[in-house]
């Protein structure tokens, strides 16, 4: 019982590092920055506890909750893309997609869920647990939500700090690079 609840330093640092590069809350930045003015603000407790409940969730109950409801990880990535390829086509545009978006559920979708909690997060959640010690995850996750916090509550100081024509060169730039990994999650999961 001991040696199972050891904790593996080498093993945290390797999924933090990979929950970090999927979870990219610097790439998602001019997002964030976005969804503020759209809400008036994000709630950044909220979201980081609903992505942290979420990812721990999907941690121990995603295989089986995804086959209760007929799904399996592919659909649920292929979904997933849908969704930023189309905050990314707003990035890109500057169109509206998401306009009847209730200011309070900002914070969950599409912050939580798909930009901090997404498909590519949980489909890797599901992969690092044949490779990795559960309690080590966890506390990858723990690390990765700490970051993603408090990158949410300095938003205003990060916006102030990048300029208007920084955010909008982000924004754009940043909307090609969603875009990406959004035709990348759908092909990978589609064999196309």
């Amino acid at each position: 019982m001991e040696e199972y609840l050891v904790f593996n330093h080498k093993q945290i640092i390797s999924v933090t590092m990979i929950l970090f590069a999927i979870i990219d809350i610097i790439g998602s930045i001019p997002v964030v920055i976005e969804l503020r003015k759209k809400a008036g603000h994000i709630q950044s407790e909220k979201a980081t506890l609903v992505s942290l409940i979420l990812m721990i969730l999907f941690l121990f109950l995603g295989t089986q909750l995804l086959n209760i409801i007929g799904l399996d990880v592919a659909s649920f990535a292929i979904a997933g893309s849908f969704v930023i390829f189309f905050i990314a086509m707003e990035m890109i545009l500057g169109v509206n997609f998401f306009k009847e978006e209730v200011p309070e559920t900002v914070s969950i979708v599409p912050l939580a869920f798909p930009l901090i909690a997404g498909a590519g997060t949980m489909t890797t959640l599901l992969s690092l647990k044949s490779e990795y010690a559960t309690q080590n995850i966890l506390v990858g996750i723990v690390l990765n939500m700490i970051f993603v916090y408090f990158v949410l509550k300095n938003v205003v100081l990060l916006e102030r700090l990048l300029g208007k024509s920084g955010l909008n060169i982000l924004r754009k730039a940043f909307g090609v690079i969603l875009l990406a990994i959004a035709i990348k999650l759908f092909r990978t999961n589609t064999g196309i």
